[in-house]
């Protein structure tokens, strides 16, 4: 997601995108996402996970979102984790049509550039729908780090829209958000797998757009590709 000054994009972005051989994005969130891939189990109600200080949290960011929070007792925790981080984004002034992923990828579909996905939407989904306690742990994370987060988005923003800083200068410093078993699991082990990936590709130009946590940090993905033990993308 992006805000509407983070478009159009750099005219060296756009140039980038032409000239490379495939874009390389998580997945293509331009296509349609079928509802039908949720898992149909029962849910855990919040009012049985949460106690009562982090239900008194929850609550009152709901409140804080416009949102009722009785309503959304009966979705997964993982589900209501993204719907609140997705709300708080909106909050801020963010639309998905304006992030740089949506964006690169409409423009590559004008032009017929081909596009490689790093997961598929089912991988996506298994991801969230796998972690204990149906993602009871990215609820709690969320709740616990909303300001931060918010802050964090609000940073990220402004580094994108700094004219001043060179095209190789570094991303500001993110905190991570997340657990530590959390943020193995959603950060670095997808590093891992997406390395891999990106390295067995054939020889050539490719643009990587992918989101900033995985960029920053120990065992982040550009450190991935060039460690030693990784052969030259060219």
């Amino acid at each position: 997601m992006g805000v509407p000054a983070m478009s159009p994009l750099p005219s060296q972005l756009k140039q980038a995108l032409v000239n490379c051989d495939a874009l390389v994005v998580e997945a293509d969130i331009t296509l349609p996402f079928s509802s039908q891939s949720l898992p149909q189990e029962p849910v855990i109600p919040l009012t049985e996970q949460l106690n009562e200080e982090q239900w008194q949290t929850f609550d009152k960011i709901c409140q804080e979102c416009r949102l009722n929070s009785h309503d959304l007792v009966k979705f997964p925790a993982w589900q209501v984790g993204l719907t609140l981080q997705q709300k708080q984004a909106y909050l801020l002034g963010l639309r998905p049509e304006f992030g740089i992923d949506h964006q690169l990828l409409t423009l590559a579909h004008q032009c017929n550039q081909s596009v490689i996905t790093l997961e598929t939407p089912e991988q996506q989904l298994a991801l969230l729908t796998e972690l204990p306690n149906q993602g009871l742990p990215l609820l709690i994370d969320s709740l616990a780090h909303w300001r931060k987060n918010a802050r964090q988005i609000q940073q990220m923003i402004d580094w994108w829209l700094t004219k001043s800083h060179s095209s190789d200068s570094p991303l500001p410093s993110l905190s991570r958000g997340f657990s530590h078993p959390l943020h193995q699991r959603l950060i670095v082990q997808r590093n891992q797998q997406w390395a891999a990936h990106l390295l067995q590709l054939p020889a050539g130009r490719y643009l990587v757009a992918v989101g900033a946590l995985h960029l920053t940090g120990p065992h982040n993905l550009i450190e991935l590709i060039h460690s030693p033990s990784a052969r030259t993308l060219l």
